[in-house]
């Protein structure tokens, strides 16, 4: 007998990123098709009544309004996020509905910064979670009682699914795909939907927030920059404390205070962004792109990539080369 089809709701609020909703919604459509019926009843919830204005500034008509006619059982319920979702509190009545219904789904759980709006329920507390990098650091300030995995492009701890970003919720949708119809299918969702059946690495090959960006006072940013403009050249305690006719022991003792880790630590992430970027831009070897930074050999500049980006230096030309160009 053919198993009843599961309902999911995802919730969209005002400013809801579009692709949040309609990414993970395409996944399950595509299941529906693959599987040859309707393993999935999909609707769109929204806090009021009248159009949803997404941050494209595309409408979307939601299916039920939250607190008036969301009446049938729930499987599954997603929150889509919001670029503003850190910075505007959570409308009160939302808040308290997901409270009340999110704990009655088999799962629930949020794509990007729709984990604002579950963390603000308290349905988060205690859980493991991701969000968009940009905005994990504030998740976690606003949320001390959550974990917060800033690398993670989906997490799932107990009923809870969270997603890191925007395309991520494609990722995500596919794994409750794949937990519910089966590896087969959920593999020819994503050779349908043109995606990858497992996203190798993590959000650090996307975010550009470990860069070494020049910190402290002017004359310890000016030599940052210079380090930064020649990455190849020999950059030891001694010698930049040299460059500030300074002893290297007050040197380090000044970097470390005022920029918050040792110069090594700064020199080797200015290395990694420049590496970064030549990656991004040529086609040279990972020999000589080690040698153009300041790495000893290529198996130094793999270490040191992988440590801050999450990927090797190979994998992230692949699918990053020509963006800077």
């Amino acid at each position: 007998m053919r198993a009843k089809a599961r309902t999911i709701v995802m919730v969209a609020l005002p400013g809801v990123q579009l692709l949040d909703v309609s990414g993970p919604l395409d996944v399950f459509a595509e299941a529906n098709a693959q599987a040859g019926h309707e393993a999935y009843r999909l609707l769109v919830a929204a806090g009021e009544p009248g159009p949803i204005r997404s941050s494209s500034g595309v409408r979307l008509m939601p299916d039920r309004i939250i607190g008036r006619d969301v009446e049938e059982a729930i499987d599954t319920l997603l929150v889509a996020g919001c670029p503003n979702a850190a910075e505007v509190p959570a409308d009160r009545a939302v808040v308290d509905w997901l409270r009340r219904r999110a704990p009655a789904a088999r799962r629930f759980g949020s794509v990007c910064s729709g984990a604002f709006f579950l963390a603000a329920a308290g349905l988060l507390d205690g859980r493991r979670v991701t969000t968009h990098w940009a905005v994990a650091e504030r998740l976690a300030e606003q949320f001390p009682e959550v974990t917060v995995d800033e690398d993670a492009i989906q997490v799932g701890d107990g009923p809870v699914r969270t997603a890191a970003g925007v395309t991520a919720g494609l990722d995500l949708a596919l794994g409750l795909v794949e937990e519910d119809l089966g590896r087969d299918i959920a593999m020819r969702v994503a050779s349908q939907l043109v995606m990858f059946f497992k996203r190798p690495g993590g959000q650090a090959q996307f975010s550009r927030k470990g860069e070494a960006v020049p910190a402290g006072r002017a004359a310890l940013q000016e030599l940052q920059r210079w380090v930064a403009a020649n990455p190849a050249l020999d950059h030891s305690v001694a010698n930049l404390a040299g460059r500030m006719d300074l002893s290297p022991r007050h040197f380090a003792r000044l970097f470390r205070s005022e920029v918050g880790m040792t110069p090594a630590s700064w020199v080797e992430e200015a290395r990694v962004s420049a590496a970064r970027r030549l990656l991004e831009q040529g086609s040279e070897a990972p020999k000589q792109v080690a040698a153009r930074c300041g790495f000893a050999d290529a198996d130094t500049l793999r270490r040191a990539f992988a440590r801050h980006v999450g990927v090797t230096p190979a994998d992230y030309r692949k699918r990053f080369a020509g963006i800077a160009a």
